[in-house]
């Protein structure tokens, strides 16, 4: 039995057929014999949830629906920025300020009339992911925080359903199915630890070539369809890699690890856990480092009192948009330099939304300094609430 009867085995079967307005939106996929008439019909009664609506999700979702998965859900709690659009494409400018939920699904509809487009506005977390991933055969997981991705991977996990992973960053990005129940591994049994908080930027600190989430979320479309379809090799026990400055595509194979305490002979993870708790740790008790939100570090900076104002971010960002007076050492520095600073003044430690802060803070905090703040926000919340010409990005 091929990975597309096993997939199939739980698809709905209520009203398969093809109407003749669908016979020829579809009938470049018909003709191939590897899809034919039972193939469409079997994407027709297929259901994916694709979570994010975001870089990846855009060309997942638009491809999906184009190929005519009868059933799309997205999960997406974010609204449409203007620093959105260079990459996800589900939405224009037009959606600025609109929940995503709402202008992916006008856009889907739009695309493909045959559709039932489900929108899930909110958060995916441990009290809704499994209710939610019980309506769809498959997921998508266009994410880009480590809570959700080990979320995503264990619920799929508990479900037996095939998890399409998705990832980028500046110019490179990685793809591959997490499928446990068909022979591979799953997300736990490459990373069984995720990174510290704040060690691996976001698109927002690190930037990302506007492109690559198109290359990579059409390669998870791809999958998630190969899979649907049973057909060619999935990506079960391997992971494309693709590097957009050098135009070049590496494969990795990758076992299931036995000890895996999700997927693994003996697993000791069988329902949701806190998932936040896990990426983030709990509170530290021993530290006394304070965190100040954007005003009242304003009201401090109008004090009068002596201050260092302290920007960990990248220089490139930093010519994307500054306050004025801050001090420049980037995080990846910050060890090497702290000797810089003045240990007598009080510290106000900014990056672009408060994570990399947060850690340096920590590292100034157990290096001795005793006046150190983290500005939560980050430069992001100071553009927002305080100074609306220093540029968002």
């Amino acid at each position: 039995m091929g990975v597309g009867e096993r997939i199939g085995a739980t698809l709905p079967n209520d009203e398969p057929a093809l109407s003749a307005a669908e016979q020829r939106r579809y009938s470049r996929h018909i003709m191939l014999p590897e899809i034919g008439r039972a193939g469409q019909e079997r994407l027709k009664a297929a259901r994916v949830l694709c979570l994010g609506a975001g870089g990846l999700g855009s060309p997942a979702a638009l491809y999906l629906a184009a190929a005519g998965v009868g059933r799309i859900g997205i999960v997406d709690d974010d609204q449409v920025a203007l620093s959105n659009l260079h990459r996800q494409l589900l939405h224009g400018t037009k959606d600025i300020g609109r929940p995503k939920t709402d202008s992916a699904g006008d856009r889907l509809r739009d695309l493909n009339p045959h559709l039932d487009v489900q929108m899930h506005a909110c958060r995916f977390t441990s009290a809704n992911a499994e209710e939610i991933l019980r309506d769809y055969d498959l997921l998508v997981d266009g994410t880009d925080n480590f809570a959700t991705r080990y979320l995503s991977n264990d619920v799929a996990v508990f479900a037996r359903k095939p998890n399409v992973y998705g990832s980028i960053f500046r110019f490179d990005g990685q793809t591959t199915v997490f499928a446990p129940h068909l022979g591979g591994p799953c997300y736990r049994c490459l990373f069984p630890e995720p990174p510290p908080p704040g060690a691996v930027p976001s698109c927002a600190e690190a930037g990302v070539l506007g492109v690559l989430p198109g290359i990579v979320g059409t390669m998870q479309a791809t999958e998630a369809l190969k899979l649907i379809l049973g057909i060619g090799e999935p990506l079960i026990g391997r992971m494309v890699h693709f590097d957009a400055l050098k135009m070049k595509f590496r494969e990795f194979n990758l076992r299931r690890d036995p000890e895996c305490p999700v997927c693994g002979d003996h697993p000791t993870i069988t329902e949701p856990i806190d998932y936040e708790m896990f990426c983030h740790g709990g509170p530290d008790l021993t530290a006394t480092a304070e965190q100040i939100d954007v005003r009242e570090l304003q009201e401090r900076m109008e004090s009068g009192r002596p201050y260092i104002l302290l920007d960990v971010r990248e220089p490139f960002e930093c010519e994307l948009a500054r306050i004025e007076g801050a001090n420049l050492i980037p995080l990846g520095e910050l060890p090497a330099r702290w000797e810089e600073l003045d240990r007598e003044k009080e510290i106000f430690v900014f990056c672009h939304s408060g994570m990399r802060s947060s850690r340096a803070a920590e590292l100034l905090r157990a290096a001795g300094f005793a006046k150190v703040a983290n500005v939560a926000g980050g430069i992001d919340a100071w553009s927002q609430e305080i100074d609306p010409t220093v540029p968002r990005y």
